[in-house]
């Protein structure tokens, strides 16, 4: 028979296109796991990997049973976790994906009062880019996702619980830090520099600004977030960060100045996504729920400090 260990050991090495780190992703020996795909082909006697000494390749008729194979192991999944529903709310371990330009400025906010509310939660982070978050929630390899809307997500459930605008980071004395807002002719001028393609931070704030993606194309940069910003500090141009990202900005950046953009907000939505057949549907909302009472909560004591401090 087939057991689900060997599909396992299949689809780590068609993830990898390599045996060996197929097999450390698995924690058994090469050779183990030689063996496990071996047998598979043999119970199923069709040749899934063509193999030599530079690479992996799949077979035509592989491709097709190895799509049925995720498919299997996303209802094993499922099975597992509906089994568990019944349960008290957020009992059962979840792993949770989030993109980079959400993770570093949400988590602070809402893991407290995860913490506080649901004590015995145990919750894994896995931090990726949208696409590749998606893909492994359909797969079933991560249970949900934090995304940025809009974002196209067809045959999935979403869970908006936050919107936000973005803002132009410069230094205080550049000459853009006394407007009150900023164009997207002025941030043209300013050297607006984006994340790399692939980022949905870039998609949207090329969306709100009406710029041409191939117009931007120089502006472009492989560097992360937090390294724009820096260069932003240090009058090499601007770039736009969300507005959950303010705090840490202005407590690591003392000269640091966000400029609202004139484009109407909100600029970006902020949701969990899942599977449509996902069994833990209803904590995933509740997961949507307690973040954005906590974004909630965060958001009226700035309000409240700042009226204080007047």
């Amino acid at each position: 028979m087939i057991t689900l260990r060997q599909l396992e050991f299949a689809l780590a090495v068609a993830k990898h296109r390599h045996f060996k780190r197929a097999a450390e992703e698995c924690s058994i020996s090469q050779s183990a796991l030689s063996l496990g795909i071996a047998e598979l082909e043999k119970q199923l006697d069709t040749q899934i990997f063509e193999r030599n000494n530079k690479q992996v390749l799949i077979t035509p008729i592989g491709e097709e049973i190895l799509t049925r194979a995720q498919r299997i192991f996303s209802e094993v999944h499922d099975l597992t976790t509906r089994a568990h529903s019944h349960q008290t709310p957020l009992a059962y371990p979840m792993t949770v994906g989030i993109i980079p330009t959400i993770a570093p400025y949400l988590l602070p906010k809402v893991l407290p009062a995860m913490k506080s509310q649901y004590p015995n939660f145990r919750m894994t982070i896995v931090e990726n880019q949208t696409e590749r978050l998606l893909e492994q929630v359909r797969y079933g390899h991560i249970d949900t996702a934090v995304i940025a809307l809009p974002y196209p997500v067809e045959g999935l459930h979403t869970f908006e619980f936050w919107s936000e605008n973005f803002f132009a980071v410069f230094p205080s004395d550049d000459v853009h830090a006394k407007l009150e807002t900023i164009d997207a002719d002025e941030l043209t001028t300013a050297n607006l520099m984006l994340l790399g393609e692939g980022h949905c931070l870039t998609d949207q704030a090329l969306s709100v600004c009406h710029f041409d993606k191939n117009d931007m194309k120089s502006n472009f940069s492989e560097a992360s977030l937090n390294t724009l910003i820096q260069m932003a500090l240090a009058n090499m141009g601007t770039t736009l960060v969300p507005d959950m990202a303010l705090d840490q900005l202005h407590l690591q950046n003392q000269n640091a100045v966000a400029i609202p953009l004139a484009e109407a907000g909100p600029h970006r939505h902020i949701a969990f996504v899942t599977r449509l057949n996902y069994a833990r549907v209803d904590d995933v909302n509740l997961l949507g729920e307690v973040f954005g009472q906590a974004l909630h909560a965060d958001k009226e004591a700035k309000q409240k400090s700042t009226a204080n401090s007047r």
